[in-house]
């Protein structure tokens, strides 16, 4: 995979909140990422897979979010050395997905894409849906249309689950971006008026499916990235491999629930699966990559 340097890095479409403190009380307390050694980071990924999205509303009431200063990023993604800046590349992988759903959800959907940021923090953050600390992992927020990440979740993706190649980073921001494809077509609505009154257990398996459709849109972006471009129509992508395809997903299989509860020692419990199991999740990538966002289709 290579980015093209000639693109534009439009840093309006993030909004870097690191260094602002977060705030908030109460909210999902996860595990920091990086304590507690393996198993502890492993007990950190169930969280943050859950908090990906079905989670994401068990952090209690909504809090006053902070605002973010950009200057600093605005400056890092302008200068010659962009491209080696992690949160710049990021930046950059936002734009190309966005771009992709400003024709794909007409096309698809015809519904009109509505942009959704992706909010860069630290540590901790005050969101429409709660505040959040870095233990739950990347999550969308419906109640701000944020997507929200701590880069160093990266880290723990690469060195503890084994999901080292770089497009696994964009595979993870466009499954959260899947999530917001969800919000503005209807479908997560759908999906909780389903879990009202069900069992636990039935809304674990309505959530795998609404998981297992962002893994199917994700994988729509990849098959169309190469084609992506910056405002200006310079394309975003000057490579893309068979090889990166594979590194996405590689990541899809290294995070699936029956995955993640054997690598913490614990008994495989479908009915405590959240997000589906690694083959699912491959599954539903290479649906989307091989078809389109219509192949994506869940009943709820």
């Amino acid at each position: 995979m290579e980015l093209n340097e000639n693109a534009d890095i439009d840093t309006s479409q993030v909004e870097d909140r690191r260094g602002s403190g977060g705030g908030g009380g109460g909210g999902l307390g996860g595990l920091p990422i990086g304590g507690g050694g393996l198993v502890g980071i492993i007990i950190t990924i169930v969280v943050a897979l859950v908090g990906g999205y079905f989670g994401i509303n068990s952090m209690g009431g909504g809090s006053g979010a902070s605002t973010g200063d950009n200057t600093n990023i605005d400056q890092k993604c302008d200068a010659a050395d962009a491209l080696d800046q992690l949160d710049c590349r990021n930046t950059l992988y936002v734009n190309s997905i966005q771009n992709y759903w400003k024709s794909a959800a007409p096309e698809n959907f015809n519904v009109d894409y509505q942009p959704a940021k992706t909010v860069i923090f630290e540590q901790r953050v005050s969101t429409a849906c709660g505040a959040a600390d870095s233990g739950v992992g990347p999550f969308y927020c419906p109640g701000d249309n944020n997507v929200y990440i701590d880069l160093s979740f990266y880290q723990v993706l690469a060195k503890q689950l084994g999901a080292s190649g770089e497009f696994a980073q964009p595979y993870v921001l466009a499954h959260e971006y899947g999530h917001h494809i969800q919000d503005i077509t209807g479908t997560e609505a759908k999906m909780r008026q389903a879990q009202s009154g069900a069992s636990n257990a039935e809304k674990n398996a309505l959530s795998v499916k609404l998981e297992l459709q962002a893994d199917c849109y994700a994988g729509a972006w990849a098959k169309s990235a190469s084609t992506t471009t910056d405002k200006d129509g310079v394309q975003i992508f000057k490579s893309l491999t068979v090889q990166d395809i594979q590194e996405g997903i590689q990541a899809a299989g290294q995070i699936g629930d029956d995955t993640l509860q054997k690598r913490s020692g614990n008994p495989v419990n479908p009915e405590e699966f959240t997000h589906g199991t690694s083959a699912q999740r491959q599954e539903w990538f290479s649906k989307g990559y091989n078809g389109s966002p219509k192949s994506c289709a869940q009943t709820f």
